[in-house]
C-alpha cells in the first residue's frame, strides 16, 4: 500500500468519514485516496482558515472529531487564527498538514511548522516514517480527543509515493468515564445545599447533555430551585417552568433579580467567568458549590465553598439521593409566583427605531426567530449585534449552537456554519453575522456553501461599519468615518456567487425575504440595513 493510501485508510479506520480542506501538492494524493479508496467525503473550502473552522463547526454539531487538511507553508500559516479559536473552544480536531521535503531546504514554502503551530496552543504530531503512519495517525487522533484541542499531524511530502506496510492500529483513547466523586467533597456540598433557602442550579457546556439535563432537573425539583445556564449551555432548559435563561451579563431583569436574591449557586460544568457571574455580582454573599470533571476548572475564575470533581449527572443524582436520606424539604424559591413572573416576561419593551431605509436590529432578530424553523443549527459571528442575538435567537439544544468568538475575532462564523451543516445535516443552519465579519471571513466560504449545496441562511446585519470602533469614536465625540465602509450590495453578490440574495431596507422587505425561505433550494443571504447610530453595544 502506498503511503497516501495508508493515510486515507488510517483516517477511515478511526471513523473519519468527512474531511474539510484546501488542496496542495502535499495533501492532494491523500485526499484523492480518502475519497476513492477509503470511501470518505472530501469537502473543498476556499481558504485554509475556512477549512479548519468548518471542521470546528462539524465537531460542535456532530459531537465527534472534526478533521481538516491543508498543504504546507503559507497554507498552514493561514490557519493560525482558526487554530487559536479551536484551542480556546476546546474542540477535538485533527489537521492533516503537508510539509516540505526535508532535503528541499530552498523550497519557497518551507517554514518550521512545529514552531508555527505550538504558540497557538494546538498539539503537534510528526509522521515519523512511512511505516509508522498507522500509529502516528492513531496517536494524533487520540490526543485530539483526550486533550480536547486541535492536533496538527505533520506529513512530509516526500513520503507520498513510498510503500507503507499498513496495519490497522487500535484507538489511542478511551471513551469518557464517570469518576466516583470524593465522599468528603460530596458531604461538604450536600451540607451547603441542604442549608440553602434560595438555591439556583446553573449548567454550563460541561453539563449540556440529555442525561445531565435530566439529572439537574431532578435536583432542582428536589430542592425547589430555578435553573439557569451559561452562554455555552444556552437553551438547555428552554421551555422549563423555572428556566431563568442565561446567567450573568445577558440575564433579563426577572432572571437577574432572582439570581441576586439567591443564597446558593450549584454550578455544573460551568466556568463561572466574569460574564457568567456579572463581574462577580451573581456570586456575592452566596455559598457556591462547583461540580466539574476537570479539577483545574474548580476555583479557576471564582472561589467555591465546595468543589466536587465528577460527572454532572452522577453528582447531581448523588446529591438527590443523599438529600432524600437526610429528609430535607424543598425550598420555596422556585415558587408559583416566580413561574408567573417568568411566563409574563416578554422581553424589554422598546420603541422601534427603524426608518424607510433601515431596520431596527431588535425587530429584525425577533422576526427572524419567529420565521426560521425551531429545529436549527445556530451560528453567531462576532460583532456588536451579538448582545441582542444571544438572547433573541434560540436553538433546540446547546449542541446546535456554535460559538465563534472564543478568541474575540470577527469573521469566523461562515466556516463554522458550513461545517455545522454537515455535522447535523437534518437541520437548516442559521448564521447571523455583521457586515465586517462577512467581508473579513464570510464571502469566500459563502461560495463554498453554494458549491456544496448547504442548507444555510446567512443574515448580515449591515450597519456599514466596524461597530465596536464606531462606538469608541462616538464615545469620545470623534468623527467615526474611519470605521465606516461603502460595501457592495451583498444581495446581488450572493446571487452572483450562486446563492439567493435579498436586500432589506424596511420591514416589508424583511417579511418578503423571510417569507421566501420556505422555497429555498440553495444558500440564502439576507442583507439587512441597520443604522450604526441605533445599535446598542454593551461592553464597548
Amino acid at each position: 500500500m502506498l503511503f497516501h493510501e495508508a493515510v486515507a485508510r488510517a483516517l477511515a479506520d478511526h471513523g473519519v468519514d468527512t474531511v474539510f480542506g484546501v488542496l496542495g501538492d502535499a495533501n492532494l494524493f491523500m485526499m484523492d485516496s480518502f475519497q476513492r479508496v477509503a470511501g470518505g467525503t472530501y469537502l473543498s473550502c476556499s481558504h485554509e482558515a475556512g477549512a479548519v473552522l468548518a471542521a470546528n463547526g462539524y465537531a460542535r454539531t456532530s459531537g465527534g472529531l472534526g478533521v481538516a487538511t491543508v498543504t504546507h507553508g503559507p497554507a498552514l500559516t493561514n490557519t493560525l487564527t482558526a487554530l487559536v479559536e479551536s484551542v480556546k473552544d476546546r474542540t477535538p480536531l485533527l489537521v492533516v498538514a503537508g510539509d516540505t521535503a526535508v532535503a528541499d531546504r530552498e523550497n519557497l514554502q518551507n517554514v518550521p511548522q512545529r514552531d508555527v503551530v505550538l504558540p497557538t496552543g494546538a498539539g503537534f504530531e510528526q509522521v515519523r516514517t512511512p511505516g509508522t503512519v498507522a500509529e502516528d495517525v492513531a496517536v494524533a487522533i487520540g490526543r485530539a480527543h483526550v486533550e480536547q484541542r486541535p492536533v496538527v499531524l505533520n506529513v512530509p511530502v516526500e513520503f507520498q509515493w513510498e510503500e507503507a506496510g499498513y496495519e490497522k492500529t487500535a484507538p489511542r483513547f478511551s471513551a469518557p468515564q464517570a469518576v466516583a466523586p470524593d465522599p468528603a467533597a460530596l458531604d461538604a456540598a450536600v451540607g451547603i445545599i441542604a442549608s440553602a433557602r434560595r438555591p439556583v442550579v446553573l449548567a454550563g457546556r460541561g453539563a449540556a447533555t440529555p442525561t445531565a439535563r435530566a439529572a439537574l432537573l431532578r435536583l432542582a425539583g428536589r430542592i425547589g430551585a430555578p435553573v439557569a445556564t451559561t452562554l455555552r449551555g444556552k437553551d438547555l432548559f428552554r421551555g422549563e417552568r423555572f428556566d431563568l435563561g442565561i446567567c450573568g451579563t445577558l440575564s433579563h431583569e426577572v432572571a437577574l433579580d432572582t439570581l441576586l436574591r439567591s443564597d446558593c449557586v450549584i454550578a455544573f460544568g460551568a466556568g463561572l467567568n466574569k460574564w457568567t457571574t456579572a463581574e462577580g455580582a451573581v456570586l456575592e454573599r452566596k455559598q457556591v458549590v462547583h461540580v466539574d470533571t476537570d479539577r483545574g476548572a474548580l476555583n479557576r475564575f471564582a472561589p467555591a465553598d465546595a468543589g466536587v470533581v465528577g460527572d454532572a449527572a452522577t453528582v447531581a443524582d448523588t446529591f438527590v439521593e443523599w438529600l432524600e436520606e437526610a429528609g430535607t424539604r424543598p425550598t420555596g424559591f422556585a415558587s408559583d409566583a416566580l413561574a408567573e413572573r417568568l411566563a409574563a416576561y416578554a422581553g424589554t419593551e422598546f420603541t422601534d427605531l427603524g426608518t424607510d431605509g433601515t431596520v431596527d436590529i431588535r425587530t429584525a432578530l425577533n422576526r427572524i426567530e419567529e420565521a426560521f424553523p425551531d429545529d436549527r443549527n445556530l451560528v453567531l459571528d462576532g460583532g456588536r449585534f451579538l448582545f441582542e442575538a444571544f438572547t433573541r435567537l434560540h436553538c433546540p439544544e446547546p449542541g446546535a449552537y456554535v460559538h465563534t468568538v472564543n478568541f474575540g475575532s470577527i469573521g469566523l462564523g461562515m466556516g463554522n456554519a458550513v461545517g455545522a451543516s454537515f455535522g447535523a445535516p437534518g437541520r437548516p443552519t442559521l448564521l447571523v453575522t455583521g457586515d465586517g465579519g462577512f467581508m473579513l471571513g464570510g464571502l469566500a466560504e459563502f461560495s463554498t456553501a453554494v458549491r456544496h449545496r448547504v442548507d444555510l441562511v446567512v443574515v448580515v446585519l449591515n450597519d456599514a461599519a466596524y461597530g465596536a470602533e464606531h462606538v469608541q469614536f462616538r464615545d469620545r465625540n470623534m468623527d467615526p468615518a474611519l470605521s465606516t465602509f461603502d460595501w457592495p450590495d451583498f444581495g446581488p453578490v450572493a446571487t452572483a456567487l450562486g446563492g439567493r440574495g435579498h436586500t432589506v431596507r424596511n420591514l416589508a422587505e424583511l417579511d418578503a425575504a423571510l417569507g421566501a425561505l420556505g422555497s429555498r433550494d440553495r444558500p440564502v443571504l439576507i442583507d439587512i440595513r441597520i443604522d450604526p447610530e441605533k445599535v446598542s453595544a454593551p461592553g464597548h
